[in-house]
């Protein structure tokens, strides 16, 4: 892992469990496999991997020949799980579960506020500096029989989902791989992507980043957004053209709460930052502060399921890349 993880583990003590259960040094970090330490990884038989972990080549496998899994206490498993893993009939765990969480509720938060126009209010209240006429502000508004559009039916997806039932809302679902039954079992409606971007006041993206999905929402797409609709992106800034978006927005037609962006950082020019329809964060609704401990807690009991002969409780196999962020 990154040694800024490592720090931040170290101080809040996540990694302190590991120690009960495993022979493990937990101030030992490797972020280099060419400059770690040979011994220490011949003697390896769990990685406990975090963000910033490097990749797991065919050749850096072979420095660990009794390397049995790999828990990695984040989401994504791209950047470090290669098919040599998987060749080698290593075992590997996700935390990704425990990362879904927070980026649920940041978009049940997102969703409650476009539709109540939280941003819109406070802009005007600020410039008002005193009373201004609520009524015409919230005409249209409101989170009553509105209707969000979830793109994706992913762990955060069908969390989402589940956050919204308590809420007088009706709700759509974009999925390839949900047919009619799972849908209703969900609670929502399967409908077209297309028929759900022109339907929806919120349009909520967690499909993963795949070359399918590049640039799903492109400037056709973006134009079949409702005047006053909300675009919310939690998921890959990829999946929507920006270019496209930033016309979309610069016009005031639409709405946008976006946490990712392509690239991953705008231009310090970007209109994004300062827009009045936007809320432009930089990547905060997947696990911070304290909820990376949620993640590590959740890596650990895999570490003691392992330890116990259990079989992982969030295994990863290869053939849910394609479906994963």
């Amino acid at each position: 892992m990154g040694g800024d993880v490592h720090r931040t583990l170290l101080l809040e003590g996540g990694l302190d469990r590991l120690a009960d259960i495993a022979a493990v040094d937990t101030s030992l970090l490797v972020t280099d496999y060419a400059t770690a330490d040979p011994a220490a990884l011949a003697a390896a038989e769990v990685l406990f991997t975090h963000w910033g972990s490097p990749q797991l080549t065919d050749d850096v496998l072979g420095l660990m020949p009794r390397l049995r899994a790999v828990v990695h206490a984040a989401g994504s498993i791209k950047h470090h799980v290669t098919e040599a893993v998987w060749a080698r009939g290593i075992t590997v765990s996700s935390a990704a579960a425990a990362n879904a969480l927070p980026v649920a509720e940041f978009t049940l938060a997102a969703i409650l506020f476009a539709n109540k126009g939280v941003l819109g209010a406070a802009r005007q209240y600020r410039e008002a500096r005193g009373a201004f006429e609520l009524l015409p502000h919230f005409a249209g508004r409101g989170n009553y029989r509105r209707v969000i559009g979830i793109v994706g039916a992913s762990r955060i997806g069908r969390r989402v989902i589940e956050l919204l039932r308590p809420f007088d809302l009706t709700v759509l679902l974009h999925d390839p791989y949900v047919d009619r039954a799972d849908a209703a079992a969900l609670g929502v409606e399967r409908v077209g992507l297309d028929e759900l971007v022109r339907r929806s006041h919120v349009v909520s993206i967690h499909a993963p980043e795949l070359p399918e999905t590049w640039r799903m929402f492109d400037a056709r797409r973006l134009a079949l957004l409702a005047d006053g609709a909300t675009l919310v992106n939690t998921a890959r800034g990829s999946l929507v053209d920006t270019r496209a978006l930033t016309d979309e927005l610069v016009s005031g037609r639409i709405h946008g709460v976006i946490d990712v962006t392509d690239p991953d950082h705008l231009p310090a020019d970007s209109p994004l930052y300062h827009l009045p329809n936007v809320l432009l964060t930089p990547h905060i609704a997947g696990s911070l502060g304290n909820e990376i401990g949620r993640m590590t807690h959740w890596a650990v009991d895999e570490v003691e399921r392992y330890a116990q002969g259990a079989p992982f409780a969030y295994g990863v196999g290869p053939d849910e890349l394609d479906r994963s962020a």
